[in-house]
């Protein structure tokens, strides 16, 4: 029998392996590492566990409740989100952090059940045991508590583990969301409390575990064929085969030589001056393949006269761009700051959970930055409206609010776009209060949102055709 060895970062056969039982019955196997001694420890039942006495488990005993329930408890992820959600609440709830997920699959092992329905076997790790005995003892100190963890697959993950882990009892338990950190989003999201969603800790669940069963049996493999420490996971495996065919696609491109003319023409007589491309040569295409070609050409535009036989007048209109999703800001904030999707998502986080910007207390400045959605709430689109009206001109604004629909399969609708919490907290107002990176991405959001509910810019084009006369 083969069990993960921490320290070789591998699996290896257990040495004097010891059937056993825990203390919940479940029978394991226990050894040690014949390489670097190191303790291993397997769970599951083998024919060793044959003919050994299977412990008796006792029943906890319930504890008979001796105090009374009071107070209402509000847990979040962080401890910046606790810190704004609860001077938004007041002194009436107690708002503490998780720090993240409270629970995880064992590190040690590969800890899914692939024979029992991928059953995921799930522990609380070290570092996390001191925050869950604290919410624990607030949590059966409490007459309610409200949940208020972000508002997606994640979020609702960890509300869930935090209801098993900590053993709140479900009767008094409230799940809230809001998808931006405002006074008026939250005291409107608390007197409407939902269950937890389990369809969102499925679909969670389901990508940990091809996380941890792509990552397990793919990662040791680059170990032993590339380097240590280089990781497999479910989405980057598929994305860099897709780098790696682009790749060869580019690689396998036999180049093919091209060049174009432009000529610069002067009017002394009614400027101004300007550049034309050639586009036709003796009535065909101009496909230019080779630099003596071009000389040649290039001599005979030179020599020749000219006259105007074309003159098309035009207008090309530009719509404005949807609201920010996470993807299009990752994509926006590398072409223009070069930041990495890291960096971007840590920046949107801090103006999220709330910052100080002069106003008396922190506030969240943007709605939850972890969207595929480009739809934006009624009362966002009419504050907007009113602002461009105010600060630009009513030649500024269309007749109607621009509506954008979901273009993803699958989009998450009940999310809104990224977009500032008020659009009259502009960024020169409250630049002081921000970091030169907060204050670029916040700048970013700010004019996008801004942007998408304005007319369409309008440009007037020129064309002009111009005809060689020979000589």
């Amino acid at each position: 029998m083969e069990a993960y060895c921490v320290k070789c970062k591998e699996k290896r056969e257990i040495g004097s392996p010891e059937p056993t039982f825990t203390s919940s019955g479940t029978p394991a196997t226990r050894g040690k590492c014949p390489v670097c001694d190191t303790g291993l420890y397997r769970m599951g039942k083998t024919p060793a566990h044959e003919g050994i006495e299977k412990p008796e488990v006792q029943p906890k005993a319930s504890k008979k409740k001796t105090h009374k329930r009071k107070g209402k408890l509000v847990i979040v992820e962080s401890p910046a989100k606790a810190k704004t959600v609860g001077r938004i609440l007041g002194k009436e709830y107690s708002v503490k952090a998780s720090v993240g997920h409270v629970r995880d699959l064992l590190r040690s092992q590969i800890s899914v059940d692939v024979d029992n329905d991928f059953t995921p076997k799930y522990r609380v790790p070290n570092e996390k045991r001191v925050v869950l005995k604290g919410l624990k003892a607030d949590s059966a100190k409490a007459s309610e508590v409200f949940i208020a963890t972000d508002p997606d697959r994640e979020g609702e993950a960890i509300a869930w583990h935090l209801i098993e882990a900590a053993e709140i009892e479900p009767e008094i338990v409230k799940r809230v969301v809001f998808h931006e950190i405002t006074k008026t989003a939250v005291e409107d999201a608390f007197p409407k409390p939902r269950l937890i969603d389990m369809d969102l800790v499925d679909a969670q669940q389901a990508r940990r575990i091809l996380d941890r069963l792509v990552g397990y049996n793919l990662s040791p493999l680059l170990w032993s064929k590339v380097r240590g420490r280089l990781s497999a996971g479910r989405v980057q495996s598929v994305a860099l085969r897709m780098v790696v065919e682009r790749e060869r696609e580019i690689s396998g491109f036999i180049p093919q030589e091209y060049w174009t003319i432009d000529a610069g023409f002067v009017n002394h007589q009614k400027p101004p001056d300007f550049k034309a491309r050639l586009t036709r040569c003796d009535g065909a295409k101009a496909g230019l393949t080779s630099e003596a070609e071009v000389k040649e050409l290039v001599k005979d535009i030179e020599a020749a006269d000219y006259r105007v036989v074309g003159v098309k007048h035009g207008q090309r209109i530009r719509k404005p761009v949807a609201p920010f999703t996470t993807s299009t800001m990752q994509q926006t904030a590398s072409r223009r700051f070069n930041y990495t999707a890291r960096k971007t998502m840590a920046i949107a986080q801090q103006l999220y959970e709330g910052l100080d910007v002069g106003e008396g207390d922190s506030y969240g400045l943007i709605t939850y930055m972890r969207t595929d959605s480009t739809q934006v709430s009624n009362d966002a689109i009419r504050d907007v409206r009113q602002f461009i009206g105010e600060r630009f001109g009513k030649e500024f604004l269309p007749e109607n609010p621009i509506i954008y629909r979901a273009r993803a399969r699958g989009a998450q609708e009940a999310h809104e776009a990224i977009r500032p919490t008020s659009v009259s907290r502009t960024p020169e107002r409250i630049k002081s209060y921000l970091s030169a990176d907060q204050f670029k991405l916040y700048d970013l959001i700010w004019r996008r949102f801004v942007a998408s509910q304005m007319r369409p810019a309008e440009y007037d084009t020129l064309a002009i055709e111009i005809e060689g006369l020979s000589t």
